[in-house]
């Protein structure tokens, strides 16, 4: 067994881990929360299995080079630029204030003071995945308050990748700094980033379209996973830079190849399986009897990181002239910490500057924070409403006007469609020409930004994993369209609408034959399969030219429906529809003849042109500037032009042909 010791440590991580998300899931809290709490239970200070940290965190280092690589490859200094006013100013500020608070806060317990600039950056960042979560759960992530919190976090994720690389130059004793050591620290990371950006920028990219070029799935993944670990194992061997400033970098230079969107969907299998492996080997350094013992220091920076750094940011509110609803979320979304605290904590107790004991305490405060941030999302409207009831303050804090409403109070009576592929586009585009009004749910950052130029309302968020839907004004709604062609994402969906709002209208595509069933017990009324309505389709156009009565093709396209659509019917009768309509038209044709020009029976009724009794044919039919008589009557007036619609053998179908094409008929 000693030879299986690695797979036994994942496997037993990864099983405990599951177990913990899905009962972080369940109480509705965020699934980091799951895995710290398993990486707890199967750690060295709690009974049963022990893992082997060692083993466990040396895969949780490659969560950290596919954490930092994702960060990178979404990086837009363009995204950034547009919220400057906001997120410069006051990121900088904030974690400045922050670290200042952190460092008196371990003063006052007899810490370091280099212990205490470690607590002070721990807690002056915010979690991203967190904070993005919160976004998306509360329908925020695509209006302006949610695009400044997300450029205020990424100058955040920038400020982490610099102390990184500063830490290692603090001295390890004394409160100075190794000035000798940090100019060379930074003048080593330079010399790595001006390498990566001359070189990198033109190879990546070129190296990247050359393996897509082989078509193989499994080389291009390869030449991924070799990208971000042997560029951030490179830049800590050969630089002595850490491994986050690798992954990073790599990450940013992969942004600008047109293949990144692919990039990024490969590698999100690897990113989160390592992510939770870095979670749970986080935990696994959690002792909870510290905890217990030290439970008033736990409660105190509890406080300070869930009231202190929101404080700070509204505060700031009074200094720069931000919308007062801009800072109430900034401030919500920024009140925990996270993944980056855990790293610049690790990267602390690497270089001896905090204990195990103090780690602990930073990650009580990440656990209590990241718990309690969904409801600090949920006082964003009451504090709204507080602030507005005090106009002094109300204006001191609001100097930009009155804040446009939210997406889910500004429409009602809409149509919510779920997906903007190629389905949903079509279904956008009629709604609007038809002034319907309606809401998209849309997960791809590109599309929304599409849907944004469009002036669509949209929500920018993952309807099947998350509360998005609570913010679509569903119980208002008309109806909804899910379009989403992953099947079990549109079960999830049907399943939490149907929670929502009991008596909305759901139509949803469906991909299997099962796929319609399963539906269709979630509570969606409208089911469509893509792929049969486009083979009855093609059978529909099939069967009218070969000149099946159109009624007769209708009428056997609906049995199919029927019976595809109604798995509880046996199909043996439908069926038999187009048996019956074969035999029919075995023996009867119908065919359609056009009036010509100098005709005779122009201008005569069709009991004077006596059709029937010349050529044995019928008259069943009749079309006219684009308007269909069914069945017409005697004293119906036959015009130039006239497309007339007869049935009959076929040698009473030629009498006829030649009776309205000749122009010398006499009657």
């Amino acid at each position: 067994m000693h030879e299986m010791t690695l797979l036994i440590n994942i496997a037993v991580a990864l099983v405990a881990a599951f177990f913990g998300g899905l009962a972080a899931r369940r109480l509705a809290l965020p699934p980091i929360i799951g895995y710290m709490l398993a990486g707890i239970a199967i750690g060295p200070s709690t009974p049963g299995f022990v893992g082997d940290l060692n083993t466990i965190s040396q895969l949780a280092e490659m969560g950290v080079i596919f954490l930092m690589f994702g960060v990178g490859l979404h990086f837009s200094l363009g995204d950034l630029w547009r919220v400057r006013n906001v997120a410069i100013p006051g990121a900088l500020g904030q974690m400045l204030l922050a670290t200042l608070l952190g460092v008196a806060l371990a003063r006052l317990w007899g810490w370091s003071t280099a212990s205490g600039l470690v607590l002070g950056f721990s807690i002056s960042i915010a979690s991203t995945v967190v904070l993005l979560r919160g976004l998306m759960d509360n329908g925020l992530l695509n209006t302006p308050h949610g695009q400044a919190a997300v450029g205020w976090l990424v100058l955040e994720d920038l400020a982490t990748v610099f102390i990184l690389i500063v830490m290692p130059s603090l001295a390890a004793t004394g409160a100075g700094f190794d000035w000798l050591n940090l100019g060379a620290t930074l003048l080593k990371a330079g010399l790595f980033v001006l390498l990566l950006m001359f070189v990198g920028q033109k190879l990546i990219p070129w190296l990247l379209l050359t393996i897509a070029h082989t078509k193989s799935r499994e080389l291009f993944i390869l030449a991924t996973l070799a990208l971000a670990l042997g560029t951030a194992l490179g830049a800590a061997q050969l630089f002595g830079v850490s491994l986050a400033l690798g992954a990073f970098m790599a990450g940013i230079l992969v942004g600008r190849s047109p293949l990144s969107h692919q990039v990024g969907a490969d590698l999100l299998p690897f990113r989160e399986a390592f992510s939770v492996l870095f979670f749970v080997s986080i935990g696994m350094l959690v002792n909870p009897g510290y905890l217990v013992d030290n439970i008033g220091s736990v409660l105190v920076l509890a406080v300070l990181i869930m009231i202190g750094k929101p404080a700070i940011t509204m505060l700031m509110g009074l200094i720069f002239p931000w919308p007062a609803r801009t800072a109430l979320v900034v401030s919500a979304g920024l009140s925990q910490i996270g993944e980056f605290s855990f790293i610049l904590g690790q990267a602390g107790m690497s270089l001896n500057f905090i204990n195990r004991d103090q780690y602990s305490l930073i990650l009580a405060g990440a656990l209590c924070s990241i718990t309690l941030n969904p409801a600090m999302f949920r006082l964003i409207l009451p504090a709204e409403r507080w602030l507005q009831g005090h106009p002094a303050l109300w204006r001191a804090l609001n100097r930009h006007g009155t804040a446009p409403p939210a997406v889910e109070e500004s429409i009602a009576d809409h149509v919510v469609i779920v997906g903007f592929g190629q389905v949903g586009r079509y279904i956008v585009t009629v709604l609007g020409q038809m002034r319907i009004p309606h809401l998209v749910v849309e997960t791809d950052a590109a599309r929304v930004e599409e849907l944004a130029r469009l002036k669509v309302p949209t929500l920018f968020g993952d309807a099947a994993n998350s509360e998005v839907l609570e913010h679509a004004g569903l119980n208002r709604a008309r109806t909804m369209v899910v379009t989403v062609p992953e099947e079990a994402a549109a079960e999830m969906i049907v399943s939490a609408t149907r929670s929502l709002a009991p008596s909305l209208p759901i139509i949803v595509r469906a991909a299997t034959d099962h796929g319609v069933q399963r539906l269709a017990d979630l509570g969606a009324q409208h089911i469509v399969h893509p792929q049969m309505e486009g083979g009855l389709e093609i059978v529909r156009h099939t069967l009218l030219q070969l000149g099946f009565p159109m009624r007769e093709v209708y009428r056997y396209a609906d049995a199919v429906r029927r019976e595809r659509y109604d798995s509880g019917r046996d199909g043996v009768t439908d069926h038999r529809v187009l048996n019956e309509l074969i035999g029919a038209v075995n023996s009867i044709e119908i065919t359609w003849i056009t009036l010509s020009p100098g005709n005779a029976l122009a201008g005569r009724t069709l009991e004077d042109a006596a059709v029937r009794s010349r050529t044995g044919a019928s008259v069943v039919a009749l079309q006219r500037d684009r308007n269909l008589i069914a069945n017409p009557n005697s004293s119906t007036v036959l015009m130039p032009g006239d497309r007339v619609g007869l049935i009959g053998e076929s040698e009473q179908l030629e009498a006829a042909e030649k009776l309205f094409t000749s122009g010398g008929v006499t009657l």
